[in-house]
């Protein structure tokens, strides 16, 4: 009898396991079914902040939501490429944009950038986190003007505190959507020193900086559940063709192209649910610390503390 109860058990345990993988495989059939057709979010109207879409994929996510009817509000440092880009969109008389310049690797920067958004702008329906920075591996460690860890700070720090200023805006505007453009280099953060003195290697600082942004994406996402915001994070592609990559010497695995299919999925997708982490356009389980319920009490206190944010 004991022996049939722990074939029963164990039976009983490959049943659920089976109709969970199944229920995966099938909300990410229909996430690509639905990716095939047309629009699925209707952008027309709608007010669009791309971070760091000057260049890169950024630049392209940009251009295509502005081709979907978006006015899309363009932010990067280089202020020449930032007024092409608008004059673009504008010419093709489609969607329209702004240019605000604004430099991620001072906090100061990023709060001017969200107080001109909040003056300029009573709605903003999609934030895309996508500026960032990737150090080639030789190079020393280096800070940003708050004094932080360069990745931590541009890649997740500014992102964070630009979102948590925008909050209040993106909720009177919903429904709305965050999309934090991140990738599947992924490391653990220690939190006994998020700095990486004295242990640091760009590769470290740049995954790091990446995990944390997928925390922050899912703790965002069950804060906000029930304010009509969709929460999304993505690794859009390998190795892209852009110029940063090229900078570090990094040779591609793939195309700006494939990214922005990627990234325009998790911005335009109704079927995932929020919190969704996806690998390109496969809905995905990152690092096992973006669960970790203490590592995201961790992460959101730290970041209050380095931001000064409630």
């Amino acid at each position: 009898m004991g022996m049939l109860t722990q074939r029963l058990r164990a039976l009983r345990g490959c049943v659920l396991g089976a109709v969970a993988l199944l229920s995966l495989v099938l909300l990410t059939a229909r996430v690509h079914a639905q990716a095939a057709r047309a629009d699925t979010l209707d952008m027309v109207g709608r007010v669009a902040l791309v971070t760091g879409s000057t260049d890169g994929l950024g630049r392209e996510v940009a251009r295509a939501l502005a081709a979907r009817g978006a006015h899309v509000i363009v932010h990067g440092r280089n202020v020449e490429r930032g007024r092409e880009l608008v004059q673009e969109i504008t010419t093709q008389r489609v969607g329209s944009a702004r240019f605000f310049a604004a430099d991620f690797a001072s906090l100061a920067a990023v709060r001017a950038l969200a107080d001109s958004v909040l003056k300029h702008y009573p709605r903003v329906h999609l934030l895309v986190n996508n500026a960032g920075i990737r150090l080639a591996d030789r190079t020393e460690r280096q800070t940003s003007a708050d004094g932080y860890e360069l990745h931590f700070a541009v890649n997740y720090l500014s992102g964070y505190l630009l979102t948590e200023l925008l909050l209040p805006r993106l909720r009177e505007s919903a429904p709305s959507r965050i999309v934090f453009v991140a990738s599947r280099t992924q490391q653990p953060i220690d939190f006994a020193n998020v700095m990486l003195d004295g242990n640091y290697t760009s590769g470290r600082g740049y995954a790091q900086s990446k995990l944390a942004q997928i925390i922050y994406a899912q703790d965002l996402a069950e804060r906000v559940k029930s304010s009509s915001i969709v929460v999304h994070a993505v690794h859009p592609a390998g190795v892209m063709n852009t110029n940063m990559m090229r900078s570090i010497g990094a040779t591609p695995r793939s195309t700006v192209e494939q990214g922005l299919a990627s990234t325009l999925q998790a911005i335009t997708t109704t079927v995932a649910p929020t919190g969704t982490y996806f690998f390109e356009s496969t809905i995905a389980t990152p690092n096992a610390q973006a669960a970790d319920t203490s590592a995201r009490r961790h992460l959101r206190e730290l970041s209050q503390t380095l931001t000064g944010t409630p």
